[in-house]
């Protein structure tokens, strides 16, 4: 047994103390030298070229910027209103509009091949680079790399380092030009490395997948991702509902998911519009929601609930914080 020493109020208490209750100290990792050495030696491994390797890793260090940015995102400090303020102002919105409007015919043809929601693409897009002034501009080897070597999410951030190394060594962006995000993303659709192998297109047939310039890229990539992520045509997303009293007590009574990511978690089991019909839940003209053979999960964000669809999970997949999700989704519903 092992005995802690209390101090307070003037008397020493000495209590018992099972070792299986005290968490273990993590072991310190080793110099980042060290640590890149293995990682080059992977990489080399996994088939990357020498040459890649030197131009890459060439002077790079931890950036401590990049852990402050990683450990206060704004999807998981703001509530959902004040996200909203800060993510649909009315300049934004007349943006969105204004870009859908002068790319329509573009973004029929990217709907008609990908059978994905333009208006959805067009919020994606806008919410993740500003419609396209930005693309990233912190070079992405030195921010993986610092992501990486933390041991927060090392294990994530290492795979995708290799894959922005295969990004490279497949001769796809140069190393001057492999730009993106504090967190390692990159071009408009702010692509996390591993999802530019999988998902990024080549729409305008020049033979590269340019997800930082070629709008026609960037829009197919955008649908690509929510195509093969399960998004089903000429459904919508979900819809804003009331819980009245009685709504609110049995909303309250369906069990939460038990698994996925955070976001879905807090989202309730699925449940037939007709279950939640009889339950009294209502739309936001006050009528019962329809009661169609459709299922629908419902989340409380802050005084605001909603009932969800299986697209809804689609922009989920895209970046799990239902502020995200629900500011693309809302922001979709208001282009015409």
């Amino acid at each position: 047994m092992m005995f802690a020493v209390v101090m307070g109020a003037g008397a020493i208490v000495v209590d018992a103390q099972d070792p299986a209750s005290i968490p273990p100290v993590p072991p310190l990792p080793p110099p980042f030298n060290e640590w890149l050495t293995t990682v080059r030696a992977e990489a080399s491994e996994r088939g990357i070229r020498p040459e890649i390797l030197e131009q890459a890793f060439d002077g790079v260090e931890p950036v401590e910027q990049i852990l402050e940015r990683d450990r206060s995102q704004a999807e998981f400090t703001l509530d959902l209103e004040s996200y909203l303020k800060r993510r649909l102002t009315p300049s934004i919105v007349r943006t969105a509009q204004k870009m859908y409007s002068e790319h329509r015919t573009l973004l029929a043809k990217v709907s008609e091949k990908y059978a994905v929601s333009p208006r959805v693409v067009v919020a994606v897009w806008g919410l993740e680079s500003n419609f396209g002034r930005f693309a990233g501009v912190r070079p992405t080897i030195p921010t993986l790399a610092t992501l990486a070597y933390d041991q927060r999410r090392g294990a994530m951030f290492r795979n995708e380092l290799f894959s922005a190394l295969e990004i490279l060594n497949r001769g796809d962006i140069e190393l001057d030009s492999l730009k993106g995000s504090w967190a390692g993303a990159l071009g408009q659709p702010q692509f996390m490395p591993s999802s530019y192998l999988q998902y990024a297109e080549d729409f305008d047939g020049d033979g590269r997948r340019d997800i930082w310039t070629s709008e026609p890229d960037v829009f197919a990539s955008v649908a690509n991702y929510l195509k093969q992520h399960g998004w089903s045509k000429g459904e919508s997303w979900g819809r804003e509902v009331k819980l009245s009293g009685k709504a609110k007590s049995s909303a309250e009574a369906v069990p939460l998911r038990g698994t996925g990511c955070r976001a879905e978690r807090a989202m309730t089991d699925a449940r037939p519009l007709k279950a939640w019909r009889k339950m009294g839940v209502r739309t936001m003209s006050g009528a019962l929601v329809p009661a169609s053979a459709r299922d629908a999960s419902l989340v409380r964000a802050g005084k605001r609930s909603f009932l969800l669809y299986s697209n809804y999970g689609t922009i989920l997949a895209y970046n799990c914080a239902h502020t995200y999700a629900l500011s693309v989704a809302l922001l979709s519903d208001r282009l015409h």
